[in-house]
């Protein structure tokens, strides 16, 4: 932790065991995690009552606090959650065939009956902006969720998605900051599959470092730091070269250590 900043990383590239995992994070210089709470992975959504205090006092041993998890919010989810310590669960809610809007109408059903036990348990759910077939946008995150205390639903700024979608981090940010609880930092580029010969241009989406992608890191930083942000900056760990992901990760926390504690 440096100036109120908990430096976290979502930790789906990596199944070891969870004190091997608390070390692992704790050495390439992280003081939280995300973690993915999924089948094949440390703690899965139906053991969760059971496994996630082991999980906690495992990673507490290494220094490393649960800061959020993706997961479920469904009742046994969210009262784990409550009892461990972990204050938020992160969803990107995905368009559904019914529609944006009535997509929109459900999510917001979901909330209502969601609230008291939110409310109970001390939990949050974290709207993630995602672009493609989710809510993209934090203008869309915003609609979702401003009638709404964030101690029950919040937002999770995710800049790179904002990036892919068109929208500059110092508006985006605007958008969400009565409800931001938690940051991510990732970045991507745009690679092309053909060759210049080919009568239509083909592009894939390449995830990337911080450095390299179009993701503008500085601009997001320093939107945060003139705001006076505190709390967890999570490092997605998402890179296509997936046999580089440590290397790549120990580059981007150095890379966002660097740019919070510039003057």
């Amino acid at each position: 932790m440096s100036d109120g900043i908990v430096y976290s990383v979502f930790t789906k590239p990596w199944k070891m065991p969870t004190p091997e995992l608390g070390a692992h994070v704790k050495g390439l210089g992280f003081d939280a995690i995300e973690l993915p709470v999924r089948p094949e992975y440390q703690v899965e959504p139906e053991n969760i009552a059971r496994d996630l205090p082991t999980a906690v006092a495992q990673l507490a041993d290494c220094g490393v606090q649960i800061a959020s998890i993706a997961g479920p919010t469904d009742e046994l989810t969210i009262r784990a959650c409550g009892e461990n310590g972990v204050p938020i669960i992160r969803i990107c809610p995905r368009i559904e065939e019914i529609g944006y809007l009535a997509t929109e109408a459900k999510f917001q059903r979901e909330f209502d009956e969601l609230t008291p036990l939110l409310d109970e348990c001390g939990v949050s759910i974290g709207i993630q902006n995602h672009c493609n077939q989710w809510i993209s946008s934090c203008a869309g995150v915003r609609r979702l969720i401003e009638n709404r205390d964030p101690k029950h639903v919040c937002a999770v700024w995710d800049p790179a998605h904002n990036a892919v979608a068109g929208e500059i981090p110092e508006l985006a940010i605007d958008l969400v900051w009565s409800h931001l609880r938690m940051v991510n930092l990732k970045s991507a580029c745009w690679l092309r599959t053909n060759g210049p010969e080919t009568e239509v241009a083909q592009w894939q989406l390449y995830w990337t470092t911080g450095r390299q992608g179009i993701t503008p890191w500085a601009d997001v930083v320093a939107q945060l730091k003139k705001r006076g942000w505190q709390g967890p900056v999570c490092l997605t760990a998402e890179y296509n070269d997936h046999d580089a992901v440590d290397r790549h990760v120990a580059d981007d926390i150095d890379y966002a250590r660097r740019l919070f504690d510039a003057q």
